[in-house]
């Protein structure tokens, strides 16, 4: 079989699809199709309806066991083995330099597993060899060199890959190494492998084996959960294998390739996206998500792959975000507007970090993610701080009229003024909120002390006055409607003493503080204000 130079990707490998019903009887589905293909120039792919009319069938949740590795080197028949089929009933085998598999194919009988307790269809892919022949070098860039195989061993790590004990989005990929024992020199397959990922020196700066050293590394992400394992020949007559049953073959091959069915089996778990499993029907539009983007000219690196898949992510915790700020209500103080912030930062981010695409490659989408965020905030910095400024400007301007219209008063009351003062003060902390309080807070206090200063000088006057008035009135009553001599001569002498004595020996000053005149204002105040009379009204 040459060298089995094919990693074995159970459930990690992208490139499989399911979705609704088809139109295929049962017994049509005992053959490979095809799932992505070369279009007819050999320079993009596309998706094929005959293999994903085959995968709508399945409503159960799907697990895939698939091959990738150099042409030639014994993936189809490796595949038929597997599933104890013959070279013509299975996968098409191929001997001569052209390959047979171009794409992607899919045995169209899943093979039902119970894993853990439920029902799981196995789904078998078959991959195009690297440096396989007949297609153009563009095509060849995005299905065959060695490079693509590191693509996809780290795309399967990015988009499936979790550390172990954090919550995951997607079930751990699980890397196969299958070996030739041919090769392996007295070394453990294990040996054999970990030698093959080290990097190569590279003191000269030399940008092929820097290239070389990114494969490896990329093949080395996910040595911590994969598995080594090797295969003797078969046979010595490779072009015959198809020909042979197992008695026929090496004994030892079929003892190890049994144990090798029992190895994929244990490491074969069901697809799982966010928290559950996944049918082929959920997985189309991310099927044709990959290769739309890798149709895009050349194909991507890893981590750009990856920003496509989080672009979608993004959007949705950006609006997480927004919700949680949406709910807060503008304007409110600076400090709550951070706090808000802060709990609605870190709720993004978690979703971000359970649902994201790529363990390694998503340090730009978290980038993104926390430049949005911050635009985002200074929308709200700047709304709240104009929130702020329209409702304290509204609360200043109505305690400001309250004011104006307190100096105005027909029946002057200290009372009544410093009531509405208290009002006007109160509604205004209650209700003046957010990052303009303090600047309107001094305007206000200025503002306050100055219609009080003003109204205590006009209260005086006022109050005077009226009491002169009030004099003159009790006189007319006295003399002419109740005829009533003593009023009339006490309203004489109140008279009097307003307009001659004060004005003789107090100066007004003095008398606004002389006690004789407190006395004064509280019976005034008594009469013309309280909480249940108000006769200014």
């Amino acid at each position: 079989m040459g060298r089995w130079a094919a990693g074995i990707c159970a459930v990690a490998l992208i490139w499989i699809t399911a979705v609704a019903a088809g139109d295929l009887e049962p017994d049509d589905l005992e053959r490979a199709f095809p799932i992505v293909e070369p279009d007819y120039g050999h320079t993009k792919l596309r998706l094929s309806e005959r293999g994903l009319e085959a995968i709508r069938r399945i409503e159960t949740p799907i697990a895939a066991v698939g091959v990738i590795g150099p042409y030639r080197s014994g993936k189809s028949f490796l595949l038929n083995q597997l599933l104890s089929l013959s070279c013509d009933k299975g996968f098409g085998v191929g001997h001569m330099r052209d390959t047979k598999t171009k794409g992607i194919w899919v045995w169209g009988t899943p093979v039902e597993m119970d894993i853990d307790g439920s029902k799981v269809s196995v789904l078998y892919l078959d991959t195009e060899g690297f440096e396989s022949v007949g297609k153009s070098n563009v095509y060849d860039d995005r299905f065959a060199d060695i490079s693509r195989l590191s693509f996809a061993v780290d795309i399967a790590e990015e988009f499936y890959g979790r550390v172990k004990g954090q919550d995951v989005a997607f079930e751990p990929a699980k890397l196969l190494w299958l070996i030739q024992r041919d090769f392996l020199q007295g070394k453990s397959v294990q040996q054999m492998v970990n030698e093959a990922l080290q990097r190569v020196p590279n003191e000269s700066g030399d940008k092929y084996i820097d290239e070389v050293n990114q494969i490896r590394d990329s093949l080395a992400v996910m040595g911590n959960d994969s598995t080594a394992f090797s295969l003797p020949q078969p046979h010595l007559q490779r072009t015959k294998l198809c020909e042979m049953d197992d008695k026929e073959l090496d004994p030892l091959y079929v003892k190890r390739r049994d144990q090798l069915k029992q190895v994929v089996a244990s490491i074969t778990k069901p697809k799982i996206v966010q928290g559950r499993t996944l049918n082929g029907k959920e997985f189309v539009s991310f099927l044709q998500q990959i290769l739309d983007a890798l149709n895009k000219g050349e194909i991507p690196s890893t981590g750009s792959l990856v920003e496509i898949f989080n672009k979608a992510i993004l959007e949705r915790c950006l609006k997480v975000y927004m919700e949680k700020m949406d709910g807060l209500g503008l304007p409110v103080t600076v400090d709550k507007l951070q706090k808000v912030h802060e709990m609605a930062n870190d709720q993004a981010r978690m979703l971000f970090d359970k649902q994201h695409f790529g363990k390694h490659h998503a340090a730009q989408s978290v980038l993104k993610l926390g430049d949005e965020i911050k635009k985002v905030y200074r929308n709200f910095l700047l709304a709240n701080e104009y929130q702020s400024s329209k409702l304290c400007e509204a609360r200043f301007s109505e305690c400001e009229d309250k004011m104006d219209h307190l100096q105005v008063l027909k029946l002057p009351s200290m009372a009544k003024f410093n009531a509405g003062f208290l009002h006007c003060n109160r509604s205004f902390v209650r209700d003046c909120v957010g990052p303009a309080k303090e600047s309107y807070k001094r305007r206000m206090t200025k503002m306050l002390s100055k219609s009080r200063a003003l109204f205590i000088k006009e209260y005086n006057n006022k109050l005077f006055n009226w009491l002169v008035t009030f004099s003159l009135v009790m006189v007319v009553v006295g003399r002419f409607i109740i005829k009533f001599f003593l009023l009339e001569i006490i309203a004489w002498v109140m008279f009097i003493f307003l307009e001659t004595y004060t004005r003789m020996f107090w100066s007004a000053e003095s008398l606004y503080y002389n006690p004789a005149w407190h006395i004064i204002v509280s019976s005034w105040e008594t009469i013309v204000y309280s909480p249940i009379l108000d006769l200014d009204r």
